[in-house]
């Protein structure tokens, strides 16, 4: 019986493959998009069969065109995409044999798809982790932008969703700063592992032709070659480094997204989203919701489920190259779109958001957020902080009983409480004096707001 001549393996078979285990385990209608880093692999594999004989100049300035051609094609939308060829590493092998003849079957001398694959994925999450970093740091200016604008305006700050104590929007500006920037380290940081390059490990065992993987390592801007050929073409550390912090990324968007919802509510107020940021209803004339900061926040599920498929996908693979591997591409993908998405959309939604600084101050004065500076106050007035507290608590009893802030009590009746309240005392109870005094590194002082927004553009710098 002849062999299966549509496949590129197919020598050692006499019979066709299975139509339904065809469609089952074709993996082109999603790895197509390695397509631009596939190519540059080939050409910089070729070229280094070039240099070390093994393709003539004649052969490598044929592979070269015929590489650039399909190039074009696919993205011109001409390519004609075949599940028999099962991936893009096939897929375009065929057509640059089709289209340059006894030249394009030696461009997979001394390389395997395993080694071929790993090099494709890398180079493809690379360019999304430097992507990332770029987003994140935008994303961070335009923070500190707002931050640097809102060093002043006072909001109350929260623990247990109950009011706290006041702080500066400033301040909690930069508290996203700071989370989004941990992201952006994660991402950098990582760089460096995904950045070695697998070409020439061939299948598991490396290859009998005298490569110079250096020298592909260098066209393909990789810092230096895998030094286990077993380890280099099953590795996929790299993938679930980047998921999982394309995970972290989204969670700290979903409780980005979470405040945002909080804030736009009809108990809270403190913003206004752009209405290209939010949707009405079918029913409710009146409605304007926060969908999108809703969507990013339900998006965070699927990045994080994205980790767990590579990391149950990885957790008892031997050594070397197993088809498991096949589907990694498509959770890592999903992880690449969700999280770039995501920060694309937020960082736009924030660009067009506008507070409402006296709704934020009316707030900060209510829940007794400044009771614990009252207590601080008599601390400086030599009483122990227990002491303070028990006193302050009957303060706010009285508060509760008569429905008065502590902004509103009078020096006069301050002292009835206790001696060392005196007129100083009236200014710590101001959401204004409350946030000033804590003047420090990490303070949400207005000063140390400003301090922190230098400090920032000096680190993204």
């Amino acid at each position: 019986m002849s062999s299966d001549s549509t496949k590129l393996w197919g020598g050692r078979f006499t019979q066709p493959t299975d139509s339904g285990v065809e469609q089952f385990s074709a993996s082109v209608s999603f790895d197509w998009r390695l397509y631009r880093h596939d190519i540059a692999g080939s050409i910089a594999h070729a070229r280094m069969l070039n240099g070390i004989g093994i393709l003539s100049d004649a052969e490598f300035d044929a592979i070269h065109a015929g590489l650039k051609r399909i190039l074009a094609e696919i993205e011109a939308g001409e390519f004609e995409w075949s599940n028999q060829l099962e991936d893009v590493h096939m897929n375009i092998e065929k057509r640059l044999t089709d289209d340059i003849g006894e030249a394009g079957k030696k461009l997979h001398t001394a390389r395997s798809r395993n080694d071929q694959v790993a090099t494709d994925l890398r180079l493809y999450t690379r360019d999304a982790l430097d992507r990332m970093v770029d987003q994140l740091k935008a994303f961070q200016l335009t923070l500190i932008d707002l931050a640097e604008k809102e060093a002043d305006t006072i909001m109350p700050g929260y623990t247990h969703l109950q009011i706290a104590q006041p702080i500066t929007l400033g301040h909690h500006l930069m508290a996203w700063f700071e989370m989004l920037d941990r992201d952006r380290q994660r991402f950098r940081d990582a760089r460096a592992r995904i950045n070695l390059s697998p070409l020439g490990a061939a299948a598991l065992a490396g290859t009998s032709f005298p490569i110079d993987r250096e020298a592909t390592a260098d066209e393909l801007a990789f810092d230096g070659v895998m030094r286990n050929s077993l380890d280099a073409v099953s590795d996929r550390d790299f993938a679930l480094e980047f998921a999982a912090h394309a995970a972290l990324v989204m969670v700290h968007l979903a409780r980005i997204g979470e405040e945002l919802v909080l804030w736009t509510s009809d108990g809270w107020r403190f913003v206004n989203l752009a209405d290209g940021f939010t949707t009405g209803s079918s029913i409710m004339p009146q409605k304007k919701n926060p969908d999108v900061a809703e969507l990013v926040r339900g998006k965070s599920a699927r990045a994080i489920g994205n980790l767990n498929t590579l990391l149950v996908l990885m957790k008892a693979q031997p050594l070397a190259y197993n088809r498991d591997n096949q589907e990694d591409k498509e959770a890592l993908f999903d992880s690449i779109d969700t999280v770039t998405a995501s920060v694309t959309i937020m960082h736009a939604m924030i660009q067009n958001m506008q507070p409402n600084r006296e709704r934020m101050r009316e707030a900060a004065s209510g829940g007794f957020s400044t009771a614990t500076d009252l207590a601080d106050y008599l601390v400086t007035q030599n009483v122990p902080f227990r002491d303070a507290h028990a006193v302050v608590g009957e303060i706010v009893r009285s508060c509760i009983d008569s429905n008065r802030t502590l902004e509103s009590l009078g020096a006069a009746e301050l002292k009835g409480f206790h001696a060392a309240l005196d007129e100083k005392a009236q200014h710590v109870l101001k959401p204004e004096g409350s946030v000033a005094v804590r003047n420090h590194i990490g303070g949400t002082a207005p000063q140390q707001v400003r301090r922190a927004v230098i400090e920032a553009r000096q680190r993204l710098s």
